[in-house]
Order: C-alpha cells, then sequence, then structure tokens
C-alpha cells in the first residue's frame, strides 16, 4: 500500500474523529512504514465540525465571547481561512450545554449571530455554518436579531422571539441584516430533509429530545407554522415546504430567510472544502467509519459521502464502525467496499465504549495484516471459487 487516506466521523461519545485518525494513522504507519497516509478528521455539522476544519486546513483559530441559549456570556472558536469562516451552531446552542434545563420554549440562537456578525466584520465573506445539536427551536429569530433584524410585536415594541414567542411577531424589518451581508455567501451544513413544521418538521421530530413534552411539541409547531406566514408576508418568501428547513429548531428556515443562505449537505461541503476528489487521486485505499452505521447512514452521512466519491475514481473504501444496524445492504452498490464493527465482544454499549480505542487498534491492526497477506504474499491473488 503506497498512499491511503484516513476519514471518518467521530464515534459519538466513545472517540474524537482526531483521534480516530491517530490511531488509524499510527496502525498504518507500523505495517507500512512508506505508505503516504493523509488524515481528514470531518464532522458532518455537528459537535467538532470546527475543529475538523482547523485541523484539515490548518485554518486560523477565532476565538470570542458571545452569549448561550440563556443569554449567559460563554467562550467560543471558529475557524478562519482567508476570507471564509466556519462557524458551529452546536458550539452555541449544543444540547450538552443545556443538560439539566432544557426548554426549547425560552432558548434562543443569538450567540450564532454574534458569531457571523464578527466573522463579517473581520473579513469574512464566505460564511459556513454546521447546523448539527441544537437546543433550539426558534426558527433562527435569535441570530437574526444579532445581526440586526428586527421584531415587532402588535404592540409595536422590538422584541428577540424565542420558540414560544413566534407567534407575537406582527412585523420584520429584515434591511440591516442584508446591508450587512449584502457581500457574503452563507451556506448552511444540512443533512435532514424536515420541513420548518408538520408531522415531519423541526418540533415534531426534534424538540423531544430538547427537552419538549406533547403539550409543548404542538406549541412549538403552531408557532414555527405562524412564523412561515409573517415571513411570506413581510418578506415575500415561501420556506414552509422547502427541503431542510427543519433543521436545528428551523434554524434552517432562518438561513433562507433571514440571511439569504443556501442549505447543503453537510458532507457533500467539507469533502469540496477539503478538496477531496483531487487529494485521493492515486490513493491505495479509503479508510473512514462513524458511531453507528444504519439505514439511516445512507442518507447524506460521512461514510456514504465518502464512498460515493470514491467510486467515482475505483477507490476502494472500508469502513469501521462502532456497530452495524440492520437495513445497510445497499451501501455496497454506493461505492463502500467493506464494513467492520470495532466491537470485540458482545456486550452493552455502555460497557463496550470505554474500549472502544484498545477495540479500533485490534480492528486496525487485523485488517492490515490481512491487507499485506492478500497484497504482498498473494495468497488468494489468482484463487478460483
Amino acid at each position: 500500500m503506497k498512499k491511503c487516506i484516513i476519514i471518518p466521523d467521530s464515534f459519538k461519545g466513545t472517540l474524537t474523529s482526531m483521534e480516530i485518525c491517530k490511531i488509524m494513522k499510527d496502525r498504518v504507519a507500523e505495517h507500512f512504514p512508506s505508505c503516504e497516509t493523509i488524515a481528514l478528521p470531518i464532522a458532518d455539522g455537528g459537535e467538532g465540525t470546527v475543529d475538523s476544519f482547523l485541523y484539515a486546513l490548518n485554518a486560523q483559530k477565532v476565538t470570542l465571547q458571545v452569549k448561550n441559549a440563556y443569554n449567559e456570556l460563554i467562550e467560543v472558536y471558529y475557524a478562519k481561512i482567508e476570507h471564509r469562516a466556519f462557524i458551529e451552531v452546536a458550539q452555541v446552542v449544543g444540547l450538552p450545554q443545556v443538560e439539566g434545563r432544557k426548554n426549547p420554549l425560552i432558548t434562543t440562537t443569538y450567540g450564532v449571530g454574534e458569531m457571523i456578525k464578527h466573522a463579517v466584520e473581520h473579513g469574512c465573506t464566505d460564511i459556513i455554518i454546521g447546523l448539527g445539536g441544537s437546543c433550539t427551536n426558534d426558527g433562527g429569530t435569535g441570530a437574526a436579531c444579532a445581526l440586526g433584524t428586527v421584531f415587532k410585536n402588535k404592540q409595536g415594541e422590538t422584541f428577540l422571539p424565542t420558540g414560544g414567542s413566534l407567534k407575537d411577531i406582527v412585523s420584520i424589518d429584515n434591511s440591516q441584516t442584508q446591508e450587512l451581508l449584502k457581500n457574503c455567501s452563507i451556506t448552511a451544513m444540512c443533512d435532514v430533509d424536515n420541513p420548518m413544521y408538520g408531522q415531519t418538521g423541526a418540533a415534531y421530530i426534534f424538540a423531544p429530545q430538547k427537552g419538549a413534552d406533547e403539550d409543548m411539541v404542538k406549541v412549538l409547531d403552531e408557532n414555527l407554522r405562524m412564523l412561515s406566514q409573517i415571513i411570506l408576508k413581510e418578506l415575500g418568501l415561501d420556506v414552509s415546504n422547502l427541503s431542510g428547513t427543519g433543521a436545528a429548531g428551523a434554524f434552517g428556515a432562518g438561513i433562507v430567510a433571514f440571511f439569504g443562505g443556501k442549505l447543503k449537505s453537510g458532507i457533500e461541503t467539507i469533502l469540496d472544502v477539503v478538496n477531496f476528489d483531487e487529494v485521493i487521486k492515486g490513493a491505495d485505499m479509503i479508510f473512514t467509519g462513524e458511531g453507528m452505521f444504519d439505514r439511516q447512514s445512507l442518507h447524506g452521512k460521512v461514510v456514504i459521502g465518502v464512498a460515493s466519491r470514491a467510486k467515482k475514481q475505483n477507490i476502494p473504501v472500508t469502513a469501521i464502525v462502532g456497530s452495524i444496524g440492520e437495513g445497510i445492504g445497499e451501501a455496497y452498490n454506493m461505492g463502500l467496499g467493506s464494513i467492520f464493527s470495532i466491537n470485540q465482544k458482545a456486550e452493552d454499549f455502555s460497557v463496550s465504549r470505554h474500549h472502544s480505542k484498545e477495540n479500533l487498534e485490534a480492528t486496525m491492526d487485523s485488517l492490515l495484516r490481512f491487507y499485506k497477506l492478500l497484497h504482498f504474499t498473494g495468497y488468494g491473488a489468482s484463487q478460483t471459487p
């Protein structure tokens, strides 16, 4: 093996993508010392996305203070390279930050808007935003406020809408935000196709994990429907049925309506940014992976995104994953050559998660030994069934 690419997502709750890259790279170096190994730790828009860009692109880390989901000051950072900024919603309003006090009726994306504004005011004209892992359901109105959008209620008062008060918006003045972003391109990394509201919308599908009970879900959904109507009335945009607008508590809708942005597959965006198609030329093998590989992984996730691109260049792809679920057979028609779970024993995740590092090392070691057996001894190369 002369050249291999390592490009995994994280194993949620156990190993970061950078930790996985190091383990895989060390194992390759041990078995194939002269192999050119390129490691690209990535994420699909959620937690860890900015760190992935910092590593893969050797980007500048820009640190600042913004308000979190409850308007408390926190320190965050984004990645910057030339005129491009990479921002992660989960850093500001991520679910782990509100553990024990989840309430999508009152959380706000205001701090995300502060990050965007900071990047624009510091020369960035191409803003890429990872939408995954938010605790909010405000349709991006909080972020819009931070950029200058003015929302007023029926008393004519300016206010900061949240998931529970979207119904109170009667007018929207988006002129300041449009002026601020007039020379900017905003792209949101979005790997869901849920609409803004309805039975498959932001509230019904995602709000329960953000702390909403059944009654709260109904309120949040109705409020998003009303937001959609006022956006149509005030801004002349119908975002109600656009695919992906339900992402991150309907922040996807806000990206389109308030920022004039676009929604794009997270993995496709990342692969384009790291120049993946060029990087993999001449590679003998690509190693990728994610924590859980199941039928949902076939739709816009890291492994299939990598495999689909590699297939065009006839480069074999091996997925090393935490566990393998049902309904993954179609993956082999989408560019994936093989799938291996790192689990060494039949045990519950609560136990196995503590051995992920050792299990990944053992799995890589076995695979690379087998690879050497096939490709360097010639064993099996010309065997017939």
